[in-house]
C-alpha cells in the first residue's frame, strides 16, 4: 500500500498529535477503566479528542488503541472484544481524519503478564499480530509501534509485522537523556538491529520519557547516524504532585522551544505524549507551519525571463571586500549586533574603531535568535556613511514576503550596500516575540536566486530592472550541523543559486570544519572563498551558554576546562582571546579569512583577537 508517512516527512516537517490518555482522564474517565473500551462505549469523546487535534493543527493522529492487545484487555475482562475495539479505533479515527490527516495505529507492548503465566515470545508476537490484523483491516495509514521499552519489544513489534508485510510501519522507543532505554539497551543497539531487518520501518522516533530536556541530550547522541526519519513525541516535563494530584508543569510554549530545536537537529516530525494537551500542539503547530513553508521554499523557483539576462558584473568588482576574496587576500571582518532602540551613534563609534584596526568590514546581524531590534539595513547604511567602512549585511526570510525582500534588495543596491549574506533565519518562537508570525516565503537558497537574477537584471517576475544590481552573495554554514548530509546537500546548492562566499556558524573545534570544506569540492579548492566564525568567549558562563543553548555551535569539553580555570571574569576574557586566536592560526592556511564576534558588543575584545 502507498507510505503516505513516507511521502509526508520527506515533503515537510509533520506535526503529529499528543497524548489520548491525558485528555481522557480529563474528562474525568478514571485509571481503573479500560481507556480503549471507550472506542465502542463512548465513540464520541474519543472523536471529540481527535476533533480537538485536528483544530489545533495535527497533521497525524493516533488511534485509541495503545493498550488494545489481548493480554491488557484480558485485565479488563474485555479480551473477546479485541476484534471491535481496534476496528473502532480506526474507524473513529479515520473519520475525525476526513482525506487530509494520517491516521496512526497505535500499538503498544503487550504489557506484564499475570502472575504465574509463563511467558514466551512467540506468545507475545501472536498477541501483537492478533491486534495487527485488526487493526490493518480498517486500513489506517500506517502503524505506530510506540513507547518500545526494550530492544526486545522493538524485535517482537517487528517479528509482528509479519502478519501485515504490506503495511507502512514506525517505530518510537522510551529512551533516557543518554539514549538508552530502561533495560539499558542503546539506541545504536536498536538501529543495528533495525537496518539488518527484513521489514524495514519508515520513521524511527522517541515518545514518552521525563520530558523535552532529557529527549533533546538523547537526540544529540543518535541523530547523526540515524538512517530514517526521526519523530519526537516527548511528555510534558515530568508531573509534579500538587494537592496529590499530578500536575504537568511545562507550559505550550516551553514544549514548542524544544520543538523548534528538535527540528534544529534534524526531526521530521514532533508531537507529543503524556501530559501534552491540544493546547501544546497548537503553540506548536503554529511554529511547525513556517517550518513546512521553509522546506517548500527550497523547491522554489524563479519565475521564467521575459527579457534577455545581462552579464553580471565580475566577482572583484563588485566592493572591496569582494575584491580582496577574489584575489586570494586574507580578509577580517568583525560582527556587531544592531541594537534593541534606534540611536546608532554609539554603533558608528564602534565600527569607527574597528575600521582603524584594520578590519575590512563589519558584520550586521538580522533580527538574530528572532529578536526585534533597529533595521539592519539602516544601520549598514550609517556605519558606511559614519565610519567609512564596508558593511556586511545578514538578510533574513523570516519577517517579510517576497515583494518586501525583493523591494530591500533594490533598495541595498541604491546605497551601496553592495554585501549580502543570505540566511533563512530562527523562527518567531526561539525569540522574544514568539507570537509574531513568520513568513518564509523563501528561504536562503532561493533568496540567492534572487539575488543572482537581479545581478544580471531581472527581477523575481522576470521583468527588467533599471541596471543590473553588483551585489556580492556570501550564505551561511554549519560545518557542526547534525545532518551533516543535509547540510553538504544545502550548501552545494547555494553553490549552484549563486553562492560567491561562505561565512560559518563559530568555530571552537577545527576538525568538522576542515571535513565539511573537504566534502565539497569548491571550498576545498579554494573556488569558493570560506570566511571562518569565530566567536571569543567573553567568560564561563558565555562558554556554557553557546554550548547549551545555541544551535550549530559545539564547544569542545577542553575549552570549557580552559575557561573554568581563571577566576575572575576579566581572566575569563582574556583566556576566550587565546583560544580564538589559537583558533584562527590552526585554520589559517585553510581559510580566505575570518568573521570575529564582538561579544556583548565589547568591539575591543575582537580587535585583541585581531592584533
Amino acid at each position: 500500500m502507498p507510505d503516505k508517512l513516507k511521502n509526508a516527512l520527506e515533503s515537510k516537517v509533520v506535526v503529529f498529535d499528543g497524548a489520548m490518555g491525558t485528555e481522557i482522564y480529563r474528562k474525568n474517565y478514571f485509571v481503573n477503566t479500560s481507556y480503549e473500551n471507550l472506542c465502542l462505549t463512548a465513540p464520541h469523546v474519543i472523536a471529540g479528542i481527535h476533533e480537538s487535534y485536528i483544530d489545533a493543527g495535527a497533521e497525524v493522529i493516533t488511534t485509541n488503541s495503545y493498550g488494545a492487545n489481548f493480554n491488557k484487555l484480558s485485565k479488563f475482562g474485555l479480551a473477546e472484544k479485541l476484534t471491535e475495539i481496534n476496528c473502532a479505533a480506526v474507524q473513529i479515527a479515520r473519520k475525525a481524519a476526513g482525506d487530509s490527516v494520517l491516521v496512526a495505529a497505535s500499538v503498544g507492548p503487550i504489557g506484564d503478564l499475570p502472575q504465574g503465566t509463563v511467558y514466551t515470545r512467540s506468545n507475545a508476537v501472536a498477541m501483537i499480530q492478533e491486534q495487527l490484523r485488526a487493526l490493518a483491516a480498517e486500513s489506517p495509514d500506517f502503524i505506530l509501534f510506540e513507547t518500545m521499552r526494550s530492544l526486545a519489544d522493538v524485535e517482537i513489534a517487528v517479528a509482528a509485522m509479519n502478519a501485515v508485510p504490506d503495511f507502512p510501519f514506525m517505530i518510537s522507543v522510551q529512551m533516557d537523556s543518554s539514549a538508552e532505554t530502561a533495560t539499558g539497551d542503546s539506541a545504536a543497539a536498536i538501529l543495528a538491529f533495525l537496518r539488518k531487518s527484513e521489514l524495514q520501518p519508515t520513521a524511527f522516533g522517541m515518545n514518552c520519557g521525563s520530558g523535552p530536556e532529557a529527549m533533546l541530550t538523547a537526540l544529540e547522541k543518535f541523530a547523526h547516524h540515524c538512517p530514517y526519519p526521526i519523530v519526537v513525541q516527548p511528555n510534558a516535563g515530568t508531573p509534579k504532585n500538587v494537592d496529590n494530584r499530578m500536575i504537568y508543569m511545562s507550559s505550550p510554549e516551553y514544549f514548542t522551544t524544544y520543538s523548534m530545536r528538535f527540528i534544529a537537529l534534524g526531526a521530521r516530525g514532533v508531537g507529543g505524549c503524556c501530559g501534552t494537551t491540544p493546547d501544546h500542539i497548537r503553540d506548536m503547530a503554529r511554529s511547525i507551519n513556517p517550518m513546512a513553508k521553509i522546506e517548500k521554499a527550497a523547491k522554489s523557483h524563479v519565475f521564467e525571463t521575459a527579457v534577455p539576462l545581462k552579464d553580471p558584473v565580475p566577482t572583484a568588482e563588485k566592493s572591496a571586500l569582494a575584491r580582496k576574496l577574489a584575489t586570494g587576500q586574507w580578509v577580517h571582518t568583525v560582527e556587531i549586533v544592531p541594537p534593541q532602540g534606534y540611536l546608532l551613534a554609539q554603533t558608528v563609534e564602534k565600527s569607527k574603531l574597528c575600521a582603524e584596526a584594520g578590519f575590512d568590514a563589519v558584520n550586521i546581524p538580522d533580527g538574530p535568535r528572532a529578536s526585534s531590534r533597529v533595521s539592519p539595513l539602516v544601520t549598514a547604511c550609517k556605519i558606511q556613511e559614519g565610519a567609512g567602512i564596508e558593511t556586511i549585511l545578514h538578510f533574513c526570510c523570516r519577517d517579510k514576503n517576497l515583494i518586501g525582500m525583493q523591494a530591500d534588495l533594490l533598495g541595498c543596491a541604491a546605497m551601496n550596500i553592495h554585501n549580502i549574506l543570505f540566511i533563512t533565519g530562527d523562527p518567531p518562537k526561539l525569540g522574544d516575540y514568539p507570537f509574531a508570525s513568520g513568513v518564509f516565503d523563501m528561504d536562503s537558497i532561493g533568496m540567492v536566486r534572487i539575488q543572482s537574477r537581479l545581478n544580471r537584471g531581472a527581477d523575481v517576475a522576470g521583468k527588467a530592472i533599471d541596471a543590473p544590481t553588483k551585489t556580492f552573495i556570501a550564505v551561511g554554514a554549519d560545518p557542526n550541523a547534525i545532518d551533516m548530509e543535509r547540510e553538504i546537500r544545502r550548501s552545494r546548492e547555494k553553490i549552484d543559486a549563486g553562492a560567491e562566499a561562505f561565512i560559518t556558524q563559530p568555530v571552537f573545534d577545527v576538525e568538522p570544519l576542515l571535513r565539511f570544506m573537504d566534502a565539497i569540492p569548491e571550498l576545498r579548492d579554494g573556488k569558493v572563498p570560506l570566511i571562518a566564525g569565530i566567536w571569543p568567549l567573553a567568560s564561563y558562563r558565555n562558554a556554557e551558554f553557546m554550548k547549551n543553548e545555541v544551535p550549530g555551535v559545539i564547544v569542545p569539553d577542553s575549552v570549557m576546562i580552559r575557561m573554568a580555570e581563571p577566576k575572575t571574569k576579566e581572566e575569563q576574557r582574556l583566556v576566550g582571546i587565546e583560544i580564538a586566536r589559537e583558533a584562527i592560526a590552526s585554520i589559517r592556511n585553510r581559510v580566505a579569512g575570518v568573521q570575529i564576534s564582538a561579544p556583548f558588543g565589547n568591539v575591543n575584545t575582537a580587535i585583541a583577537v585581531m592584533k
